[in-house]
């Protein structure tokens, strides 16, 4: 595994396994504190493509005042023997000086979709994420790239920005990995105290009791409800939202959908844990 800091280096260390006969690129672009999740994102670049290309940056403009980024949680030999271990090729580890080194004040805005779940709380969050995408992409110029289903969210907005602005760049699902209680794998579960960590599976419960109800013929607003009494009743975390919308529209239902997301977050004392079960109209859990 070749590990660079630079675009330039980057760009040529691609270039030299090109030129060597490793013509498909994945990409799985992520922000360090490596976990199960991500290595899933790997191993499926590994399947899919010649080479597979990692960044590990904790990008600074998806972070709101008063948010997490300087406690956001990193351990960079760590990450770096994990995504050995993952068969990753180029490792690409640049610092936030080498990726934003100017600003001419050009910015991205993400329609409708960011306006809702996470969005409707951090307003520019995902004016960041699609900013640091952007840049990585055309970096990379990858063939494909992965992405979790546990940021669905996210998930929803760059396979949008992807198709609206013509990318190459296939965009690839991945499912969710969890722990063996049901909590979704995440580099912010670190933050949860002993008795939290306790209490988290319950947001997985949660959902889960929210897509029987709704396949039972319940309606949103009275699955939202179920969900968050669940929540509020069975953790200390205080919720800062419980909708099911269309995916990835992440519209409300006009009755012409096929499938739904029913999505939360929870805020506990030093962290925000997201979640989510996307069901199909004709009643299957398609994430588990």
């Amino acid at each position: 595994m070749v590990i660079v800091h630079s675009v330039g280096e980057l760009r040529e260390a691609i270039a030299t396994r090109k030129r060597d006969g490793q013509k498909t690129v994945g990409f799985v672009p992520t922000m360090g504190f490596l976990h199960e999740g991500h290595i899933a994102l790997a191993e499926n670049a590994r399947k899919q493509n010649d080479l597979v290309v990692m960044s590990i940056f904790v990008n600074p403009t998806q972070f709101g005042p008063g948010e997490d980024f300087e406690a956001y949680p990193r351990d960079e030999q760590r990450d770096i023997q994990l995504a050995r271990e993952a068969g990753v090729d180029i490792l690409f580890m640049p610092t936030p000086e080498e990726m934003y080194p100017h600003d001419g004040g050009i910015r991205i805005l993400p329609g409708p979709q960011a306006k809702v779940l996470c969005g409707a709380s951090r307003p520019t969050h995902f004016d960041g994420v699609l900013q640091v995408i952007l840049k990585l992409f055309n970096m990379v110029d990858p063939d494909r790239a992965y992405f979790g289903l546990k940021d669905a969210q996210q998930l929803a907005i760059i396979e949008t920005f992807v198709r609206d602005f013509n990318f190459r760049t296939k965009i690839v699902r991945v499912e969710t990995v969890r722990e063996s209680d049901g909590l979704a794998k995440s580099s912010r579960n670190v933050n949860l105290s002993p008795e939290e960590r306790k209490e988290a599976p319950a947001i997985r419960q949660a959902l889960s009791r929210g897509a029987e109800l709704f396949q039972s013929g319940q309606s949103a607003t009275d699955v939202e409800q179920a969900v968050a009494n669940y929540i509020t009743e069975q953790t200390s975390g205080q919720i800062d939202y419980v909708t099911m919308l269309t995916y990835p529209e992440l519209a409300t239902d006009d009755g012409k959908a096929t499938e739904m997301i029913l999505a939360c977050a929870v805020k506990f004392q030093k962290t925000r844990l997201i979640d989510n079960i996307l069901i199909q109209k004709d009643g299957k859990i398609c994430s588990e």
